[in-house]
C-alpha cells in the first residue's frame, strides 16, 4: 500500500531495540566497507519485518520491536547520534538517504 500524499505528516517504520526498557534506543548499523552509521527506515511495517529478518542481531539477548515514527522525530534522533538515515527495501537495498 502506497502512503497518502495528502496526510501532512510522513511517518517510517525502524526497528527498536528494547523498547520499552531504559535502554530503549533505534537500531543502527556501520557498514564495513564505507564505515557509515545509519538508521535503517522503512515506508511500510512489512518491509521492515522482512528485512528484520536478515539484519544482524542479538535475538538471545536483546527484544526487537518495529515501530512507527514520525520524520521529524527520526531526524532528530538520528542527528542527535550522529548517525545518517537510509531508506531500504524489504531484502536491505538503499533506495535513498532521508534528510
Amino acid at each position: 500500500m502506497e502512503p497518502d500524499k495528502n496526510i501532512k505528516d510522513k511517518w517510517y517504520y525502524i526497528v527498536v531495540q528494547s523498547p520499552g526498557t531504559p535502554k530503549e534506543q533505534i537500531m543502527g548499523f556501520k557498514d564495513k566497507n564505507t564505515k557509515i552509521i545509519f538508521v535503517p527506515a522503512f515506508l511500510t511495517k512489512e518491509e521492515a519485518q522482512e528485512c528484520f529478518l536478515v539484519m544482524p542481531k542479538d535475538i538471545m539477548n536483546e527484544k526487537y520491536e518495529i515501530q512507527a515514527i514520525i520524520k521529524e522525530d527520526l531526524i532528530s534522533q538520528a542527528e542527535k547520534n550522529k548517525y545518517n538515515i537510509f531508506l531500504m527495501d524489504n531484502k536491505g537495498t538503499i533506495k535513498e538517504q532521508i534528510d
